[in-house]
């Protein structure tokens, strides 16, 4: 009797002081889900890509925050990065590592409704620099069960058998254009990546439905894509960032490969074993061996496809000069790592921080191993300089890319010039838009000239 009394008291104790937050979170948990069936709401759905993720036309969404919800978001963004506007990165100008908050919202979808769904500002540079210059049009996460413990009603909640999907700004693309079609061209080669489509977003935060942005949804790789482009899904998924990233000798640590499935498994053997194979001393006097070892543990050919389009399509923001913005996942099917590329907003382009890298990688040190090892490898270099040829003809022939420019710009354009709506994108003029595809034509045209004399050579 005693034991239960205690029992009980602690859990008064945690429903009003630890758990404050989330009581404060839960709004009217006493509803229906009258638009629910299993194919648009249920869990035991297949992904629905033809409605989710279409290539024809732009979706429309509508996000509904309450007052309340919406103080919380922008009281946490303040805390995070200062007040709204400011020119600051963050308190004292110093960048913060940590995600936004999620509160929950009515998510509307082509008349129906999605239930208390999850949803939060999200980005790496991205975000700070919207909320810094004062721009609303901030990149968002959204989770359909995030809140299915507060609310029972919505267990497994899914969107057309997606959890979670990604809803990229288009931030410094005045194209708007290279998220999805990076994405397509990585697909096209062979290269896991997520599937993307066009997207504007209505927000009613209080004061009724405001237009928020053309936008690009992009699939989540820990949801979706692990799952239909791969045997099995229930390897480990890593998402690297920070100087282990690079693979240099001796830079491997937990905290630089994050866990985003397997959580709880503390065992990282099978990125270790891929560091030991990169970097054994067979690769200088036995290459034969050293491939063997490496191709044992890592998808050397997926990888060297995923350079070779990096390179002919120019992104800068990738491995090889930035430690982040790829994945690796373990699928138990083969038990080898493959590279999974993610966010392509500043793809297509000659790139910032000195540039994207050239097309013959010869500037690239060894402290980016992947590249430096396997271009310095001649059975490699082969398969590059293959692919490289096999990119252009194909996903990234001249042909294909203007007509596939022309005809996303086509659609996208009166989201822009306002002539499908009474809103016009906040960021983009529809002058900076024509622009941008002029830029992409272009672009194209002069990459298929540097690369075809590289492979000329």
């Amino acid at each position: 009797m005693i034991k239960k009394v205690i029992q009980a008291y602690i859990m008064i104790v945690l429903f009003f002081g630890c758990e404050d937050k989330k009581q404060e979170e839960i709004e009217d948990p006493n509803f229906d889900t009258p638009d629910w069936t299993t194919a648009t709401h249920g869990k035991s759905a297949d992904p629905n890509y033809d409605v989710v993720f279409p290539s024809n036309k732009v979706n429309r969404m509508d996000i509904v925050i309450s007052e309340k919800n919406w103080q919380k978001m922008l009281d946490d963004m303040t805390d995070k990065y200062g007040p709204f506007g400011s020119g600051n990165m963050g308190p004292d100008g110093k960048f913060v590592d940590e995600n936004p908050i999620w509160v929950p919202c009515d998510f509307y979808f082509e008349d129906k409704q999605w239930y208390k769904v999850g949803v939060r500002f999200k980005g790496n540079s991205t975000i700070k620099f919207a909320w810094s210059r004062g721009k609303w049009k901030i990149p968002l996460k959204l989770d359909f069960d995030e809140f299915e413990d507060e609310y029972p009603q919505i267990d497994n909640q899914r969107f057309y058998g997606f959890k979670k999907i990604s809803m990229s700004s288009n931030a410094m693309d005045n194209s708007l254009l290279r998220e999805k079609v990076a994405a397509d061209i990585f697909r096209e080669v062979g290269i896991p990546a997520a599937h993307t489509a066009f997207y504007v977003i209505y927000l009613d935060h209080g004061d009724g439905a405001q237009f928020w942005g053309l936008y690009t949804a992009v699939e989540v790789v820990d949801d979706t894509v692990i799952e239909t482009q791969f045997i099995n899904d229930k390897g480990n998924l890593y998402k690297p960032e920070g100087r282990g990233a690079t693979f240099d000798k001796d830079s491997f640590n937990q905290e630089s490969f994050e866990k985003k499935t397997n959580e709880d498994d503390s065992d990282w053997k099978d990125i270790i074993s891929m560091f030991e194979a990169l970097h054994s001393d067979n690769r200088l006097t036995n290459p034969e061996s050293w491939r063997g070892e490496l191709e044992n543990t890592f998808r050397a050919d997926i990888f060297l496809k995923w350079l070779a389009t990096n390179t002919a399509i120019q992104n800068w923001d990738s491995y090889g000069k930035m430690s982040q913005n790829y994945y690796l996942y373990n699928d138990p099917a083969t038990g080898l790592l493959t590279w999974i590329t993610w966010d392509h907003n500043e793809a297509l382009d000659r790139g910032k921080a000195g540039g994207a890298l050239s097309i013959s990688l010869k500037e690239v040190r060894e402290d980016w191993p992947l590249i430096r090892f396997l271009m310095d490898d001649e059975v490699y270099q082969k398969e590059y300089k293959t692919n490289l040829q096999i990119v252009l003809n194909g996903p990234f022939s001249i042909e294909k890319m203007v007509d596939t420019y022309r005809t996303f710009h086509g659609m996208i354009r009166p989201f822009v010039e306002g002539t499908n709506d009474a809103n016009i994108d906040p960021e983009i003029s529809p002058q900076q838009l024509d622009e941008g595809l002029n830029y992409l034509i272009n672009h194209v045209q002069n990459r298929h000239n540097v690369v075809n004399e590289y492979l000329s050579k």
